[in-house]
């Protein structure tokens, strides 16, 4: 199997920083871990609405506003459609039990946070600086998939 996935860096101004929102997955017969919201597109879902529904779905928020969404471009023909979109960054994972490809958009959201979601707890808004000390203390508390986007993220932002 191979997997196409769609991950929210979702930010917000708090007094002087930035915080993002981070969960933890709760999964049956998996270890608890740190994660950023998103999850698994559908067949024919594009990328943004696959964020949309997964960060509905395990956070409560509802996004506001995708960084580079003003650039999507949707063109159609005889037998496909095909949308572009420009993330953050994006992710393969090139050793493990699942093959998968993802994609990494800054955004923002509004609304309340659950205080469960769709196999989520803890679902929490964080500042940077606390999420690379987290991160710095015990990067194996974070999920796999999550552990590099989050990093990347961090070395993007705290320059």
């Amino acid at each position: 199997m191979f997997y196409v996935n769609t991950r929210a860096i979702i930010e917000r101004q708090f007094d002087d920083h930035i915080e993002i929102v981070i969960q933890n997955r709760v999964k049956p017969n998996e270890p608890l871990t740190i994660e950023l919201p998103g999850g698994r597109i559908e067949p024919f879902e594009s990328l943004t609405q696959a964020l949309r529904r997964e960060v509905k779905e395990e956070t409560g928020l509802d996004i506001s506003e995708i960084e580079g969404e003003e650039l999507r471009i949707v063109t159609e023909g005889n037998h496909f459609e095909v949308e572009c979109v420009k993330p953050f960054v994006a992710y393969q994972t090139i050793k493990g039990p699942v093959d998968s490809l993802g994609y990494y958009f800054r955004c923002k959201a509004k609304g309340e946070l659950l205080e469960t979601g769709d196999e989520t707890s803890g679902i929490r808004w964080i500042k940077i600086r606390d999420l690379k000390e987290l991160l710095e203390e015990n990067p194996l508390q974070f999920s796999e998939i999550d552990r590099a986007g989050i990093q990347y993220y961090i070395n993007e932002t705290l320059v």
